[in-house]
């Protein structure tokens, strides 16, 4: 498997990216995660409609924790626009949260078991088998319109900029 080595940085520190990161153009390659009831959940059950996909590290950071709850606060406004907010915790994590939160809006899945979505579109860390943070936008007929790596893992994603893409798909 290809690494792309210097694209991030978690402190300042370079880390490796596993994969060849998805870019603007490409068709969105189907993905197996983890749903919160611990069923596979694929990104194809959402064909037809616009994906967003908000990455993050882990639930249990507060850069990740805000990135959430702005989707979420967001997701009123983009219409029939599916969220899925995908991270390697485990589901028991991601739910904990959005329970104590209120969040009902983004829907939590999980990578941690396959490093499926990780993989294929380039997202995973490999010094910490996690994935970086970012937002990738598909359209309704699969073709991704919008992929931001954020260079600096612990900085939040350039939301105005991925809301705005989603706004013009819906």
């Amino acid at each position: 498997m290809k690494e792309t080595t210097g694209k991030i940085t978690f402190k300042g520190n370079p880390l490796t990216l596993l994969g060849e990161p998805i870019k603007v153009g490409d068709k969105a390659p189907d993905f197996t995660v983890v749903g919160s009831d611990l069923s596979p959940v694929k990104l194809s059950e959402y064909d037809g409609k616009v994906r967003v996909l908000a990455l993050y590290p882990s639930i249990d950071t507060g850069v990740c924790q805000a990135q959430n709850r702005k989707f979420n606060d967001e997701a009123s406004n983009l219409g029939d626009a599916v969220i899925l907010s995908i991270s390697c915790d485990l589901p028991f994590a991601q739910n904990r949260f959005c329970a104590a939160e209120g969040l009902d809006k983004v829907i939590t899945v999980s990578d941690h078991k396959d490093v499926d979505f990780g993989t294929k579109y380039g997202y995973l860390i490999k010094e910490l088998r996690l994935l970086t943070r970012g937002t990738i936008v598909i359209d309704k007929d699969g073709v991704v319109k919008y992929a931001e790596i954020v260079p600096e893992v612990t900085d939040e994603p350039d939301y105005e900029s991925a809301i705005k893409v989603i706004k013009e798909l819906i």
